[in-house]
């Protein structure tokens, strides 16, 4: 079967908008409620956000997210839980993003099985190594129709970059720079240089820029040289401020255009 983050990036060529927000956060319940309204509003790709206690590679916008949603209740299995059925009412691709520890405890055969159950289409797994995912789970992923997606920052060699590339079949992951996620006014210089580099090397997957992204600036700077972009805080934040996904949806979508 077709994957659909395949499917979007043959039909969509440019301007693709994905969202990150962390599952149980504001709400234990408000995970199917939010994929459907980002999807209503017209985000072209959704990330789930597994909460985890030591969220070390995100912002104090998202860290706070994984503690209200852990707080509450919310862990892998009552998410797999939640999303169950999803595929009847969303079209739109969908990831789940969050730390090795959270697959790794939950069992990785059945992690893996659990996602294609529910029609999750890719994985973002910051803190997996790469060769341990190439030995031990590339062909499990290459089973159950999951596509691994793996980060690259500035600090990224192209030695790896090629590897990563060469590895996977989704799209790549550009984080804007090797600090936390967070919300940005613009990008200086050194970053522009940084995704022109990796437009230069004309990578056979495509590439989305993340980490930074939070108004038309950002987000057209970015796609001066990507696929698209993805935006985390500063929905999680719009999320939390308004407690309406719909509404958190249409105020992200003005922002970004602004």
């Amino acid at each position: 079967m077709e994957n659909r983050i395949k499917t979007l990036f043959e039909s969509k060529q440019e301007g693709i908008l994905s969202v990150y927000f962390c599952a149980g956060d504001p709400d234990i319940d408000g995970t199917v409620a939010t994929v459907e309204a980002l999807e209503r509003a017209g985000v072209d790709m959704v990330e789930i956000g597994m909460p985890f206690s030591d969220p070390i590679a995100d912002g104090p916008v998202i860290q706070g997210a994984a503690t209200n949603a852990i707080r509450q209740g919310m862990s892998v299995g009552m998410l797999f839980e939640q999303l169950e059925g999803i595929r009847a009412r969303v079209k739109m691709p969908l990831l789940l993003m969050g730390y090795y520890n959270v697959a790794y405890h939950y069992g990785m055969e059945r992690f893996f099985e659990r996602c294609a159950e529910c029609g999750i289409d890719g994985l973002i797994i910051p803190d997996m190594p790469f060769e341990e995912y190439v030995r031990d789970y590339a062909a499990m992923a290459e089973r159950f129709g999951v596509k691994m997606v793996f980060l690259v920052t500035p600090e990224t060699s192209e030695e790896r970059i090629r590897q990563l590339d060469e590895a996977t079949d989704g799209f790549i992951y550009a984080v804007s720079s090797a600090s936390v996620t967070g919300a940005q006014k613009e990008f200086g210089a050194a970053k522009e240089a940084y995704f022109a580099r990796l437009s230069s090397m004309r990578l056979r997957n495509p590439w989305l820029i993340g980490f930074g992204i939070s108004n038309r600036q950002t987000r057209q700077a970015a796609e001066k040289y990507a696929r698209g972009v993805i935006v985390g805080s500063k929905f999680v934040t719009l999320l939390e401020e308004l407690r309406d996904p719909g509404k958190a949806a249409s105020a992200l979508l003005e922002a970004l255009a602004k």
